[in-house]
């Protein structure tokens, strides 16, 4: 792996990161992203390390790319207009959604609109039955009509979902015959997408496939042509949400994989530290210029789920968001980065995010035409950043324009000084951030300052000190290369894909023949995806979803990697009562008889990556003096005060810095606040650790 050259980018709402790994050097920069030709911002921030590294488009051997792009498009509506085909009487699912209200007694919940609007909705007779029989045939003359009008109705896309399609996809597939043969655009059908049971949630998912992929498509042609004209021979993979990488036209083809492409990376990098020391217990705190992302890390692997919402629109609220079933790493996102508006409430309370800045004006600072005050503005006011140093001195800051910002938007408001009202959105935005890490945890019946946390991303360096202050964590890890994480990270992701299949499954009835064929399929398919970008080994991981019959969610049992007989039906019902015991407390299974199912089976493949080189951590007995020092506002006695500043390139492993000092590096700062010190790593990480501990 060392004499190979592999090149990261990382897409996000305010910058571009690239990472180019060049026989084992790293090379990294970051560039404003480009929102109206995102590729060209990926060409000028490789630029800059191809030419650091001196060698050129044609000496790289890959490119692996992670974007919010298609995010982005679901977020702000920027999709195709796209027709949805249905089975008759379930026009309005998408629009119905389900029984669940995430606040009960809200007579006026605010919910996404659909993706689809109704008049762009088309039914069609013809049902497939709970078992996966047919029970009526699929009307073709009507599909040929609606084929008719959907040509003639100026769309860009087509979704085509059918009840239980997920147990039997032929009617979807002969809809897609019929209408392929009359227009010329992209259909997507759910049971490719997204073959689990739920209506809601598969529909939604496919509208959402095919809402984003036109343009996901176009960008990527785009890109691979550019980097054709550049020179560059070498593949293009995409990671997908749930961390591995695949092809582009697996890419292109299900856009709705990639929705949290670029938070994996971040948390695959995360994880690769953790394994580096042997972390078993880690929190992930990814911010960047848009948002900010939590994950908790375990025994060196993130967290996963089935599903997750975008476009919440009460936060932390489940169930306010339009959801995407789709294998995902598990995390909480907030908006809350480095370019988030801070904006005062009519109740006179400083808010901070969702709306960005973005690249585009971009915070005050960036003397870019923004006149709302972000988060950057506030750190620069506080000291926090030197404005002739940042992204290398890349951007001039102005502090006169944050200052000009703050105090017009919230000081003058609030009757606050510039000063004093930087520090209140400082405050704002680090309490949501532990309240979202503390919601995570909790959810997950963890307690959040039992973990190590391992900050990254353009922004979290600045403010992970006084995070962890919040959530009682005593140790902060800031890797090399952390303002670019997420890119560093795609260059760590396996090739990997993970194929599901819903099947309900009584253990009572258990038919080890079908299991087996069942998961032979899966596994067929998944490892089919891994093919196209590896020959190496490949491992898979299973994983049965179980529930007691009449529950309405179920939970993960992980499932051995090798032929079933009937005598495992045992394995799997004490696989399932630990894990229920493990979520809830206790099993009830004895005490009810109640029968327990497989409801959806999972067949991760993935290629085998080489172990990170090991490390081991220290708390350091070298105390260095910081050169030279310059006022920052200390949260902790709501104060300046001398801190020191040291660049990051100083220091040697074992190097002790007493805190309240800045680390400084290209990408990004570390603040270390007055109650705890900065020790440099043998791989050069920085360890802030809290004074007691030595």
């Amino acid at each position: 792996m060392t004499s190979a050259i592999r090149l990261g980018a990382d897409i996000g709402g305010t910058f571009t990161d690239i990472a180019l790994d060049c026989r084992g050097t790293m090379y990294s920069t970051k560039v404003l992203t480009n929102y109206a030709a995102p590729e060209q911002a990926i060409l000028d921030g490789m630029d800059v390390v191809l030419d650091q590294a001196g060698v050129g488009y044609g000496d790289l051997e890959i490119v692996i790319h992670g974007t919010t792009l298609a995010t982005n498009a679901l977020i702000e509506r920027r999709g195709a207009k796209t027709a949805f085909v249905t089975t008759e009487g379930f026009r309005d699912v998408i629009e119905m959604r389900t029984e669940s209200r995430f606040d009960q007694y809200d007579l006026n919940l605010t919910l996404p609109t659909p993706l689809v609007p109704r008049e762009d909705r088309y039914t069609v007779a013809g049902r497939i039955g709970a078992q996966g029989q047919e029970l009526a045939p699929l009307d073709e003359a009507a599909l040929h009509a609606i084929a008719d009008r959907i040509a003639a109705g100026g769309y860009g896309a087509v979704a085509i979902g059918f009840i239980h399609s997920y147990l039997n996809p032929a009617h979807e597939q002969r809809a897609r015959q019929i209408i392929a043969a009359k227009v010329g655009l992209p259909i997507s059908i759910s049971s490719e997408v997204s073959p689990q049971m739920r209506e809601f949630e598969r529909f939604n998912t496919v509208c959402a496939n095919a809402y984003v992929r036109p343009q996901m498509a176009s960008y990527l042609d785009r890109l691979q042509v550019r980097l054709k004209d550049k020179g560059a021979g070498c593949p293009v993979f995409m990671i997908h949400s749930g961390g591995g990488l695949v092809s582009v036209d697996t890419a292109a083809e299900f856009p709705v994989r990639l929705v949290e492409s670029g938070p994996a990376g971040g948390a695959i990098f995360a994880a690769d530290v953790a394994r580096r020391f042997g972390l078993e217990k880690v929190v992930s705190y990814d911010m960047g210029g848009t948002t900010a992302k939590i994950c908790l890390i375990e025994e060196y692997a993130p967290k996963t789920a089935r599903t997750f919402e975008v476009a919440r629109t009460t936060r932390f609220a489940k169930g306010s968001g339009m959801p995407i079933s789709i294998p995902v790493i598990e995390m909480i996102e907030i908006g809350a980065g480095g370019g988030s508006i801070a904006w005062v409430d009519a109740m006179g309370r400083i808010q901070t995010g969702p709306e960005s800045a973005a690249s585009e004006p971009g915070p005050a600072c960036y003397q870019r035409g923004g006149l709302r005050p972000a988060i950057t503005d506030a750190d620069l006011v506080l000291g926090k950043l030197d404005p002739d140093n940042f992204a290398g001195g890349a951007i001039k800051l102005s502090v006169a324009n944050a200052e000009g910002a703050i105090d017009r938007e919230v000081g003058r408001r609030l009757k606050l000084g510039t000063e004093a009202a930087a520090f209140g959105i400082g405050e704002v935005v680090d309490e949501n951030m532990a309240n979202a890490a503390r919601v995570h945890a909790v959810e997950n019946g963890k307690n959040i300052s039992d973990n190590m946390m391992v900050a990254f991303g353009g922004a979290a360096p600045l403010h992970a000190a006084r995070l962890c202050e919040k959530l009682g964590i005593d140790r902060c890890l800031i890797p090399p290369g952390a303002g670019v994480g997420s890119a560093i990270g795609f260059l760590k992701a396996p090739f990997g894909y993970e194929s599901l299949a819903s099947r309900i499954i009584g253990l009572s009835a258990f038919d080890p023949a079908a299991f087996n064929a069942l998961i032979g399929d899966l596994k067929a398919t998944a490892e089919g995806f891994v093919r196209q970008g590896t020959d190496g080994v490949i491992v898979a991981e299973i994983v049965a979803f179980m529930r007691y019959r009449g529950q309405g969610w179920e939970i993960p049992v992980p499932l051995p990697d090798r032929p079933f007989t009937a005598a495992d039906v045992a394995l799997i019902r004490d696989g399932f009562l630990s894990a229920y015991a493990r979520f809830f407390g206790r099993a009830i299974d004895g005490l009810s008889g109640l029968e327990i199912e497989i409801v959806t089976i999972s067949v991760k493949a993935a290629d085998v990556r080489p172990a990170p080189e090991p490390a081991t951590l220290t708390h350091g007995r070298r105390r260095v003096a910081a050169p030279q020092s310059r006022a920052v506002f200390d949260p902790s006695s709501a104060r300046p005060l001398p801190t020191g500043i040291v660049a990051r390139e100083t220091l040697a492993p074992g190097d002790r810095v007493a805190g309240p000092a800045v680390v400084v590096e290209r990408e990004t700062s570390t603040v270390v606040t007055a109650p705890f010190d900065v020790v440099m790593q043998s791989d050069g990480s920085l360890l802030m650790l809290r004074k007691e501990i030595v």
